[in-house]
C-alpha cells in the first residue's frame, strides 16, 4: 500500500518564531540612523503584512523602497539573536518530516533573512520561499503540493484557501481565534504544541497515495 504524499507549509514570524524582539530591535535601530520617529512596540503589534506596509505608517512614500532596504540590510546583525522559536515550532516541523512528509516555510519576509532565523534556532525545513503575502503565497503552496498551510494572520488563511490548501491557524500572532475563524480558517489550534497531535488524525484519515506514486485526492478534515 502506498502512503499520502504529505507536505505542509508553515509562515515564519509569530507562527515559527517570535520575531517581536528582533523586529523591535531593527526597527530602533533603523530609526536611530535615519533620525525618523518610529513606534517599534506598536510596529510589533502589527506583524505579518510586507515590511514595506509598515514603513509607510513613518516614511513618505518616495523613500520606502530605500528605507526598506536598508531595513533588510542590517536587520541580520540586530534581529537573529534576540528572536526565540514559538513554542513547538521545532516540533511541528520535525512531525512532519518524520511521517515522511516535506515541511516547507512560505513567508512574506526577506528570504535570506528567514533563513537566517531557521538556521539560528535549528530548525529545518525542507525549502523555504519568501516575498509571498496573502494570496500570492498560493503559488509556492500550489507548486510544492502543500495540502495543510499553518500560519497566525487572516493573511495566510487567505492564502491557504486560494491554494486550495488547508488552512490550519494559531493565533499567536496579532489576530486572534474569531477573526481566524471568521478569515475561514478550517482548524485552529492553540499554539504549536498542537500540531502534532492533530496531524496524526489528519494524516490517518486521508487517502493514500496510489501504488503508481500517482498522490490521490486529499479530502480535507473537518475542524
Amino acid at each position: 500500500m502506498g502512503r499520502m504524499n504529505l507536505t505542509v507549509g508553515f509562515d515564519l514570524d509569530m507562527t515559527l518564531i517570535d520575531s517581536r524582539p528582533g523586529i523591535r530591535a531593527a526597527y530602533r535601530a533603523l530609526s536611530a540612523e535615519t533620525g525618523t520617529y518610529i513606534d517599534a512596540d506598536a510596529a510589533v503589534t502589527r506583524l505579518g503584512p510586507p515590511l514595506e506596509e509598515e514603513l509607510a505608517h513613518w516614511f513618505a512614500p518616495a523613500v520606502i523602497p530605500a528605507m526598506a532596504d536598508r531595513y533588510r540590510e542590517i536587520y541580520p546583525d540586530h534581529a537573529i539573536e534576540p528572536t526565540p522559536a514559538m513554542p513547538g515550532a521545532r516540533e511541528a516541523v520535525a512531525a512532519v518530516q518524520a511521517m515522511g512528509g516535506r515541511a516547507i516555510v512560505v513567508t512574506a519576509k526577506h528570504e535570506p533573512n528567514a533563513r537566517l532565523h531557521l538556521a539560528h534556532l535549528g530548525i529545518e525545513p525542507d525549502a523555504v520561499i519568501g516575498w509571498l503575502w496573502a494570496e500570492a503565497k498560493a503559488g509556492a503552496l500550489r507548486e510544492h503540493g502543500a495540502q495543510v498551510y499553518v500560519g497566525d494572520h487572516i493573511g495566510d488563511v487567505r492564502g491557504a484557501r486560494t491554494a486550495g490548501a488547508l488552512s490550519v491557524a494559531v493565533p499567536t500572532g496579532p489576530c486572534p481565534e474569531p477573526e481566524l475563524r471568521a478569515a475561514g480558517a478550517d482548524v485552529v489550534l492553540p499554539d504549536l504544541t498542537a500540531l502534532p497531535e492533530w496531524l496524526t488524525q489528519y494524516v490517518a484519515a486521508q487517502p493514500v497515495a496510489a501504488p503508481s506514486g500517482t498522490a490521490q485526492p486529499v479530502a480535507a478534515s473537518p475542524a
